[in-house]
Parts: structure tokens; sequence; C-alpha cells
């Protein structure tokens, strides 16, 4: 058996469905018995997970971790568990282990770092555990050696969406995740890619994908989001992709696509990407239901966008802020604070870019971020990550200096 495990990360009114352990769960539909459990559903998950550990042969717990809140649950959790369980392995998969890999092999409960896409790491990893396969041949797989040596195999490329299964909804509790938001009365989430292949260096996503992105084809998007709303109900979408509109003609037949479902959603974009669209595009991304687009603007300042190697001009936001009006979708721009060469100077710039935004559209929300420094693949501002002592362990990474 497999547990696969999504520990808290959010208050229950923004529980949302488990993608990352319903995308495990979809490979091992049908050919592995396997259970889900949700933190953020469960309020007590070690005693739920002790209690498989008790009375079931558990081949492995598959544990996904986010950096942020989650870290803390899962630490919590994985160290209770490994404690009263010592001989069930423990395998971390998500952003975490993806950008952290060290750090999380340096947890005495954690056995495991799934590396990026993990569906066809974990099927070649329950091989390994059962004598079928060398862990050294599973790429995409960290691990510890008989010696306790930290042995990391090459990079698994990114594969198709198209080539996994549908999610299995049907095991799950779906009425308990489609709540109330902005968007419908009951709102789904999904994701249409993975990956980006942009190269900011403050994402995690860029280790994750190594700067790469894999689309799920219109038709699938099409029919996983009208069985959503024929079987549950669903009027709303958070379409969760980190960048969700790449090709236009893609966007097109999407949009396409989508409008006869009559859904509104919310999805997250490029502004140099949407400036490139044609105004019939736009127009047709309207008609779909798009009611609000995430974009990642971060600084008014081009110097500043160009050390983050966001690939971008602040000129560009500031004519898809004036141009995204005209078809009634609402602009959600993300800025962050605390550039650390000049924190204060960087804070008056970004209030001055602010309301640049506002002027051109007083219907733009803000989302106000500030810098804290992360350990990068590409040092972000010079030299800065040399005067700090980042984590060694998760449960550094768990405690309140961190967190906040």
């Amino acid at each position: 058996m497999v547990i696969l495990f999504n520990p808290n990360a959010t208050r229950p009114r923004n529980r949302r469905f488990p993608l990352s352990v319903l995308a495990l769960a979809a490979v091992l539909e049908g050919r592995e018995d396997y259970a889900v459990v949700d933190g953020n559903l469960d309020p007590h998950p070690a005693e739920t997970i002790a209690t498989f550990l008790r009375e079931e042969p558990v081949e492995l717990l598959a544990v996904t971790v986010m950096p942020g809140p989650q870290t803390r649950s899962a630490v919590e959790t994985c160290r209770e568990l490994h404690a009263r369980f010592p001989q069930a392995p423990i395998a971390w998969g998500g952003y975490f282990p993806s950008n952290y890999t060290e750090a999380a092999l340096n947890a005495r409960y954690v056995d495991f770092a799934v590396r990026g896409q993990g569906e066809v790491t974990l099927l070649e990893l329950l091989e390994a555990i059962r004598g079928k396969r060398d862990l050294e041949t599973i790429l995409g797989l960290s691990y510890k050696d008989g010696q306790g040596n930290h042995r990391h195999n090459p990079e698994r490329p990114l594969r198709p969406l198209d080539d996994s299964p549908w999610y299995p909804y049907h095991r799950i509790p779906a009425e308990k995740y489609l709540l109330p938001t902005f968007l419908g009365r009951r709102t789904a989430v999904h994701q249409a890619s993975i990956g980006c292949p942009f190269r900011c260096n403050f994402c995690g996503v860029v280790t994750f994908s190594g700067s790469r992105e894999k689309m799920e084809s219109p038709a699938r998007t099409e029919a996983i989001l009208r069985h959503l709303a024929r079987s549950y109900g669903v009027d709303a979408v958070q379409f969760y992709d980190n960048n969700f509109f790449l090709r236009e003609d893609h966007a097109r037949e999407l949009a396409d696509r989508l409008a006869p479902l009559k859904l509104r959603w919310w999805c997250e974009a490029r502004t140099d990407i949407m400036m490139r669209y044609s105004d019939a595009t736009l127009e047709s991304i309207r008609r779909a239901g798009c009611a609000m687009i995430f974009f990642g603007a971060e600084s008014g300042s081009n110097e500043i966008l160009r050390e983050m190697n966001k690939d971008l001009k602040a000129e560009d936001t500031l004519a898809l802020a004036s141009r995204i009006r005209r078809f009634g979708i609402i602009p959600e721009f993300s800025i962050i604070f605390g550039n650390p060469k000049d924190p204060e100077g960087d804070t008056r710039e970004c209030f001055r870019f602010i309301r640049k935004l506002k002027r051109l559209n007083p219907d733009a929300e803000i989302v106000v971020e500030h810098y804290t420094p992360v350990p990068q693949r590409h040092r972000m501002y010079g030299d800065v990550e040399d005067q700090i002592q980042f984590p060694a362990t998760p449960d550094e990474w768990a405690t309140e200096r961190w967190q906040r």
C-alpha cells in the first residue's frame, strides 16, 4: 500500500483539490492499493496515517512539500511518524525537495527526495523498494546510500500531461473542496500545463522544470472541466498553471473550447506574452469566462527586472494594464518590495509604479510581496547569499525565523 500525504498548508476556507497527490494517485489508480490523506481536510493526519501503518503493509509514505507553512506541517507529521514507525520509508516530493534537496535528505525522517515531476519516479521507486530495480537507475531521484551518503540521479525530463491519466476525483470527498470564491459558488482548481519556459531567478519553478513547459491539449482541458461541471456542479475554476498562456493559437483554441462551458476563471500569465496577442484573441479569452489574470510585474525598475532575469520591461506591464481594461478582464499585479541593494529607494520606486498602474487601470489589483533571500540556482543579487547562513534541514526551515 502507498499513502499519499498532502500536509496542511492553508485555512479550511481556502482548501482546494490536492492536485499534487491526485497526480500521483492517477498513475497508481487500478494498479496499486493507495490512500490519500489531506492535512487541509483531516485535523489529525498523523493519527490517520499511523492507523494505516499499524493495520496495512504500507510500502511507502509519499509526501508533497511546498516551502512555507506546508514545510512546518510536513516536518511535524513526518518526524512523529518516523519516531513511531522507523521502518516505514518516507519520500518527499514537490517544490521543497526539488529546490532544497540536500536539506530534505539531511532529515532523519526523509529517505528519498523526488525532484521535479514525480509520477513516473514514484512508480519506479516502488519497483526499487520491491527489489525489482536499482535506485541509481531512477531519474529525478535523490536518496541516501547504505553509508548515508547523498546520491543524486540525473534529472527527469518533463512528461506531457496528455500522457498521464485523469485525476481520480472519486477517491476524495470532492464536495469538501468545491467552495465559494469571488469567481463562483463551486470553485475547482485545475492545472493545464506544468513548468514555465522563463528563467526568473527568484522562482522555484525554474529548478523544478528547468525552464521548460508542457501544455495540456485544449481538448483534454475542455473534457476534464466539462466532467467537473457535469459531475460535481463546478461553476468556476482557478488555473494553477505557472504560466497559463504561451502560444496564441493554443490560447485561442482553448478559449473557444471553454466558452460553451460558461465557467468563470482565473489564471496566471506574463504581460509581454499577452501584449503580443491580437484584440480578437483577448476578446475570445474574455468570452470564455476569464475574469482575472495574475501577472508577475515584480518591479517598476528595468534594472531590477534584469537582475531578476525577468526578461520583461516595466513598460510592458504599464501597457498591459491600460490595454486589458478594454476587455473587462481584471489584472492582478504582484510587486516585490525591498531590493537589498537599496531597500528604501526600491520601496519608494515600487509605490510610484503602483500609482502609475492604478491611474491606467483603477480596477487593477495589487499583490504586495517583500524580498526574502533564499538559496538560488543562480545568485540573484550579487553576493547577498554569501552573507546569509541558510538552513541545512527541514526542521530549521520550519522555525519561526524562516516561516515569517
